[in-house]
């Protein structure tokens, strides 16, 4: 059966965010994920997710621009430098939390640009990144999301993104599957999950088309989830929802699934 990882950005937002360790692990939950630490210490992160015996499975490098609600830069051209240092300010946090994957963000395609100088630049980055980062034992992720939501976004698609890890040549560099994005992006998630499995490093699940809990919308998780375990796929499952009410209200769908899942 697989197993789950609160999204503590998108999950809990009822209570405050150094708070939701507390609720997920009270709502059974032995791992979580979330996008940005930043707003707080490495220290006061690990505190209450050391406190509640949680995993941290993953998070991402910081974004860059707030202000311009950037996502990322690891592909821009002349960013080089602000993003060895984000790889740095992302280490800290995660030898603090124990965490073992973190998400490096490619950015949005400028106006202009010449697609090859923004792969090159991706490449040489995550190179650099992957190398950094393999001495601590951890793994980076790139992620493609769909264009409905992030317009511009550089990477989009299944393919293009395991092209790049096979150009970094990098074994601590994994991608990011988010059945969600995947499902908006280009559908037949069945036949891409077996087709790419062998470079996922983490799986993430939202309904579609609203983001919601994953038993709303069009995809069918049982099977997902079955398909999962027949792959052999050991990591966490990333539950990056917005819950329509309640976040502990709306975990229906997970004791379901647990209750007729078969025990080990």
């Amino acid at each position: 059966m697989p197993r789950f990882a609160a999204n503590l950005t998108l999950m809990y937002t009822e209570h405050p965010f150094l708070e939701r360790f507390a609720a997920a692990a009270a709502d059974g939950f032995d791992a979580v994920e979330y996008l940005y630490p930043y707003a707080f210490s490495p220290e006061e992160v690990a505190a209450p997710l050391h406190a509640h015996g949680l995993k941290q499975v993953l998070f991402n490098m910081p974004p860059g621009r707030v202000e311009a609600k950037e996502q990322g830069m690891a592909c821009l051209p002349g960013r080089q430098e602000e993003f060895a240092q984000n790889v740095q300010t992302a280490l800290r946090y995660a030898l603090a939390t124990g965490c073992s994957r973190l998400h490096a963000m490619a950015g949005r395609v400028p106006a202009g640009s010449d697609l090859q100088e923004l792969t090159n630049t991706f490449v040489a980055n995550l190179r650099q990144a992957c190398d950094v980062l393999a001495p601590h034992g951890i793994t980076v992720m790139i992620e493609p999301l769909n264009e409905r939501d992030n317009p511009g976004y550089f990477l989009s698609r299944q393919a293009q993104a395991h092209d790049i890890v096979q150009a970094v040549g990098r074994d601590n560099l994994k991608v990011q599957m988010d059945f969600y994005h995947c499902q908006i992006s280009e559908g037949d998630l069945s036949v891409r999950l077996q087709a790419h499995l062998h470079q996922v490093g983490h799986i993430q699940i939202a309904g579609v088309p609203d983001r919601h809990e994953p038993d709303s919308g069009e995809l069918n998780y049982p099977h997902l989830f079955k398909r999962l375990d027949e792959l052999g796929y050991t990591g966490h499952v990333g539950c990056e929802y917005r819950p329509r009410a309640s976040t502990s209200a709306g975990l229906g769908w997970l004791r379901r699934w647990q209750s007729q899942a078969p025990c080990d």
